[in-house]
């Protein structure tokens, strides 16, 4: 698996509580030769929680790609008309990020980069972690498991006692799972076991 040439957008939304998982990804696209642009939303530019200070994250994210985090439309405007992306992976991808990409809103820079790709028929890579998986959002998932140059990491219920709608993709596949999404294809299999009840 190799990324020479490649440029990566990596997309960072806000559950947080996966960004120490999704940080080893990209030093993994980093380490296999590509490119990474970081682009984050307003909740993982803003928000301090317990899993990490926003500052901790900006400063890994350019530590690690050593690019400037895009952090507005306005910023992640030019990606598409530029072509400046060979693909993007959304990671971690919440429920609200995944509804409004089915529904074709475009409000923050995650949504403005994605819409760019889809634009120049390229790919758009989803890593979910959303509490209503298998719940409202289910109907997204399902719209855009059918759309056209969009890809899933493969996912599975994290929580299935506890929280059963659920869903989280296995980070560790990101890498992989954008490798076969530049050629077309979907990782397989799709739905995975993420925990032992």
């Amino acid at each position: 698996m190799n990324f020479e040439g490649k440029t990566v957008g990596y997309a960072l939304t806000g559950s947080h509580c996966t960004l120490e998982e999704v940080m080893e990804q990209v030093s993994r696209f980093v380490q296999l030769g590509a490119k990474v642009i970081p682009i984050a939303s307003q909740s993982v530019m803003t928000t301090d929680t317990r899993f990490g200070t926003t500052l901790h994250w900006q400063k890994q994210l350019k530590e690690l790609t050593g690019n400037d985090i895009i952090s507005s439309i306005v910023d992640a405007e030019p990606l598409g008309p530029k072509n400046m992306l060979d693909i993007i992976v959304i990671a971690p991808c919440t429920g609200n990020t995944t509804s409004k990409l089915a529904n074709a809103m475009t409000d923050s820079p995650v949504l403005m980069a994605a819409k760019g790709m889809l634009r120049n028929h390229k790919p758009v890579v989803i890593a979910i972690s959303t509490n209503d998986g298998l719940g409202l959002n289910a109907a997204n998932i399902a719209k855009l498991l059918a759309a056209k140059n969009f890809y899933f990491v493969p996912f599975g219920q994290d929580n299935p006692t506890g929280k059963p709608n659920s869903l989280v993709a296995d980070m560790n596949l990101i890498p992989e799972a954008c490798y076969a999404a530049l050629q077309g294809k979907q990782i397989q299999p799709m739905l995975v076991q993420r925990v032992q009840d």
